[in-house]
């Protein structure tokens, strides 16, 4: 009896220790006495276009090799603002308010919103598919940030670009560009290109826009000034109406060159292509040393996209009786 009673007793004990255990917070059968926590980030993406949904996944790819898988110890809150500023500044605020871990901004715009929402916090900001984040305003430098902001830029070769346009157009004369005016990655572009293509014997007609209304008529302008081709940049209005560009570009039997391999499959001629998924993959290696402690926003360097593969699409070419370069001859074809 004495033996049952002093068994009792034990148990008795056990179940409070362990009561006492959850109500702490620390969880039982854990000898460690280690705790699992789940992180929770924000995550902004600025439209829904190909180019970044593949930012997107790459970015739960890296953040999930570097040991943060989402529904185990990571919850992502990831909304998309729609093409709409506004609305990706409202989008931020709130990701700040609720004290998120860490805040991504996919696209120039949305890493602005996120930096602007959570500079006068300790939450620290990642962005990719950004072109140029120092015209941005979003670091100090991309080899050191300086503040609690970094991420991965999609620097596009611009002149690598213009060669592939006068191989496939030899007597092109005039190269059109129909850029956003409020992003500063598309003002930043149209100024360095108009400086390479002095060495290529081209002329840019450029048209600027403000919103996805002014799309059409844009492209409308670019082809009544007797543009040969038009080219695209990573500009997240003109990108998510592509198929309106192509359209009036179509009916004037001129090509589009674009900036990456899923505006070629969409209907663009050809682009020296960025994979955007890799693109993604840093920038969640890079959220998951600062989420470890392993490193500073402040002190990561930019990582800036290096490798490039031309691209086109077969089915455009031959539509437009153009002939395939040699010099690109081992050129992937892409096609939808």
């Amino acid at each position: 009896m004495k033996h049952l009673l002093k068994k009792a007793a034990v148990l008795m004990m056990s179940a409070l220790l362990a009561a006492a255990c959850i109500a702490c917070g620390a969880p039982a059968g854990n000898e460690s006495g280690g705790q699992s926590e789940t992180i929770k980030i924000g995550v902004i993406q600025f439209a829904a276009h190909p180019s970044l949904d593949n930012c997107y996944n790459g970015f739960v790819q890296g953040l999930e090799e570097a040991g943060f898988k989402e529904g185990e110890n990571l919850e992502i809150d990831f909304q998309n603002a729609q093409n709409d500023i506004s609305n990706s500044d409202l989008i931020a605020k709130n990701m700040v308010a609720k004290k998120y871990s860490l805040l991504a901004g996919i696209a120039t715009p949305s890493a602005m919103s996120a930096y602007a929402a959570a500079k006068s916090t300790d939450i620290p900001v990642v962005f990719t598919a950004v072109s140029d984040a120092v015209a941005a305003g979003i670091v100090q430098s991309n080899e050191k940030p300086g503040v609690n902001c970094t991420g991965s830029s999609d620097v596009l070769p611009l002149e690598q670009q213009v060669q592939m346009i006068r191989a496939f157009l030899p007597d092109a004369d005039k190269i059109g560009i129909l850029y956003t005016t409020s992003e500063p990655n598309s003002v930043s572009q149209l100024k360095e290109i108009k400086e390479i293509v002095k060495d290529y014997g081209f002329e840019i007609v450029d048209v600027g826009v403000t919103s996805a209304s002014e799309v059409a008529a844009g492209a409308a302008t670019l082809i009544a000034k007797g543009v040969d081709c038009i080219n695209n940049f990573t500009d997240n209005n003109v990108v998510d109406n592509l198929s309106t560009v192509l359209q009036a570009a179509n009916e004037a039997n001129i090509p589009v060159f674009g900036s990456e391999e899923e505006q070629v499959k969409n209907g663009c001629l050809a682009s020296m292509g960025i994979d955007y998924v890799a693109l993604g993959k840093e920038t969640g290696k890079m959220a998951a040393q600062i989420l470890k402690g392993e490193a500073k926003a402040s002190d990561l360097p930019v990582f800036m996209v290096k490798d490039y593969a031309p691209v086109y699409n077969e089915s455009v070419l031959k539509a437009l009786g153009l002939s395939l370069p040699s010099e690109y001859a081992n050129a992937a074809a892409l096609s939808k």
